[in-house]
């Protein structure tokens, strides 16, 4: 029987990342309350897609994870392109058929963000969640407890805080003011057309199998969600322009706008923007890749998932990395190791140095990448050889792991750091 767990865990935010720790520490035993600013859990966004790594960490943290991502996940339509990823396709000069295929074990498989956490919400129960609870300020007791003071003037305390709360994190923003999310320089329009008219428009093999678009400085993806039924657009463009308002994510922009942002694409391209609504979100693409953090933890105080590491979103692993987080967290605070508010740091410090790397190299590599579907990369260009391989090398650095050896690495640390730390209590005795 694991030793009972002597602290408490706050746990700043209810979206992917902060539901999956939680689910993975209430089936540890370990003791833990989720603060949302949000009046119930829920996700903003749409699609979100996941890597190999990704199924690994969601089975790493519980099996019922994996089970609530394959229950609403939406595959490519065509049977004979289940393991494909994307067709990557010159967008710009349409020639018939796909430049190159990037395939992988386990395909294109996505979610909607907010009925994957519909289903992870089942997975812990009601009450370990306190909800309207917008962070302000942490200080720190004379008897060591963290006390979280909140927007409506309620305080609460813990033993230790984890910031899962995303790219606008204010645990980040407490902990290191400087490091703060910085504009990409892109951003995407969204939308949904239904299926039947997305076939009318670029035919059945385009339509119902997952596709990249590529061309000069804009790049367009299309899946299927909802069944099927429905085909999923984001349309990336590359701006020198700064975004108007760094405090807002999103505006409303129409389709004329994207229809002049993708102005000499082929006949794909514009038939598919032509299709979007009138009236269309714009999201600008934000990230930690000019301002990254120096630790992912200061004392009993530690950041997780976009909180830490916020990427842009071209790798289609964002997600994917902050269960990863979940995964090395759970393991962690769930050695037996790790018993009082004392043990607590240096779970964190272990946490930190497996993940950091790791978290910061997708924040780059997302970036770059992006470029490359652009044809706006340095030493790459419109050179589809190049962009192929650039793709496969960095997502085999994202899939080819192993993420209950990660977590195995992390709990061998600890173990070997809590030994030394034991020895050097009884050199002193």
């Amino acid at each position: 029987m694991a030793p009972k767990k002597e602290f408490e865990i706050a746990i700043v935010g209810g979206g992917i990342a902060g539901l999956t720790l939680a689910i993975a520490l209430y089936h540890r035993g370990v003791p833990f309350t989720v603060y949302e600013q949000a009046p119930a859990f829920g996700e903003i966004g749409a699609g979100v897609s996941f890597t190999p790594s990704a199924v690994q960490a969601m089975e790493c943290c519980h099996e019922g994870i994996y089970a609530a991502f394959d229950k609403v996940c939406t595959r490519n339509e065509w049977e004979s392109k289940q393991k494909v990823w994307f067709d990557y396709l010159d967008g710009y000069n349409s020639p018939p058929g796909p430049r190159f295929v990037i395939s992988n074990s386990l395909g294109q498989r996505g979610v909607h963000r907010a009925e994957f956490l519909d289903e992870l919400v089942k997975l812990i129960p009601r009450d370990v969640a306190r909800f309207n609870k917008h962070l302000t300020s942490i200080s720190e007791r004379d008897n060591g407890k963290l006390v979280m003071t909140f927007l409506d003037g309620t305080t609460a305390e813990a033993d230790a805080i984890i910031g899962c709360d995303g790219i606008k994190s204010r645990v980040r923003q407490l902990l290191y003011p400087s490091s703060h999310p910085s504009y990409s320089h892109k951003y995407a329009y969204r939308g949904l057309i239904p299926m039947e008219k997305a076939i009318e428009a670029i035919g059945n093999e385009n339509a119902q199998n997952a596709c990249m678009h590529m061309g000069p400085g804009g790049h367009v993806l299309t899946f299927p969600v909802n069944s099927g039924k429905v085909m999923n657009v984001v349309a990336f463009h590359t701006s020198e322009e700064p975004w108007e308002d760094s405090q807002r994510n999103t505006r409303i922009a129409t389709r004329e706008d994207a229809l002049r942002d993708f102005a000499g694409f082929g006949k794909d391209v514009t038939n598919i923007l032509q299709l979007t609504d009138p009236k269309l979100n714009v999201w600008a693409i934000f990230d930690l890749h000019d301002n990254p953090v120096p630790s992912f933890y200061q004392g009993r105080i530690c950041i997780s998932g976009d909180a830490a590491h916020a990427t842009s979103p071209h790798h289609g692993a964002g997600a994917g990395f902050c269960i990863e987080d979940s995964a090395v967290l759970a393991a962690l605070l769930s050695h037996e190791a790790v018993r009082s508010p004392a043990d607590l740091e240096t779970a964190f410090s272990v946490f930190d140095g497996c993940r950091r790397e790791r978290g910061q190299w997708l924040v780059r590599s997302s970036r770059f990448i992006g470029d490359c579907y652009e044809w706006r990369a340095d030493g790459v260009g419109s050179d589809f050889a190049k962009i192929e391989n650039e793709i496969n090398t960095r997502n085999g650095i994202i899939a080819d792991v192993d993420v209950e050896e990660m977590c195995q690495q992390a709990r061998d640390i600890l173990s070997r750091r809590s030994n030394c730390s034991a020895q050097e209590f009884v050199t002193k005795i």
